[in-house]
């Protein structure tokens, strides 16, 4: 069984209590192999990142994203983008960065950022798990619960 969650409110819980609330926490259990492939293919919408995957106190999201997200940083959380499909136009205020397949971008928090994909892009985002997608900012787009595959 899965431990009990604090009451306390979310900004001031240890990082496991934050996943545990999140429904991201799980007993470790054997090693096991991901399908990238497989988990893109059950992947049918947009701008909606799944957690495939916990690294420690780290989540391994997947999402799907085409046309533009929304300007925004994270006060406290680092990001990896991982381009697996596409080709994703991050823009930045002081330049653009185009990263293709097989490349990634560490964005740093604090930095603002706009990811921008004209076509389909998959990513692979590497995160504390409570990050939430859209940073500081609070939109349509703001998912604060992200769903495991």
């Amino acid at each position: 069984s899965s431990p009990r969650c604090c009451a306390k409110p979310m900004r001031m819980m240890c990082r496991k209590d934050r996943a545990v609330r999140l429904g991201l926490w799980r007993a470790r259990s054997v090693p096991s192999v991901i399908s990238i492939t497989d988990i893109f293919s059950r992947i049918d919408d947009y701008e909606h990142p799944r957690v495939a995957a916990m690294v420690n106190e780290c989540a391994v999201k997947f999402v799907k994203l085409k046309g533009e997200f929304v300007w925004h940083h994270h006060d406290e959380e680092d990001e990896l983008f991982y381009v697996v499909q596409g080709s994703l136009l991050m823009k930045l205020r002081d330049g653009d960065v185009t990263v293709n397949a097989g490349e990634m971008i560490l964005i740093p928090h604090g930095v603002e950022h706009c990811p921008i994909a004209a076509e389909e892009v998959h990513l692979i985002l590497f995160e504390r798990a409570a990050t939430i997608n859209t940073g500081n900012v609070v939109n349509e787009k703001t998912r604060v619960t992200v769903d495991t595959l």
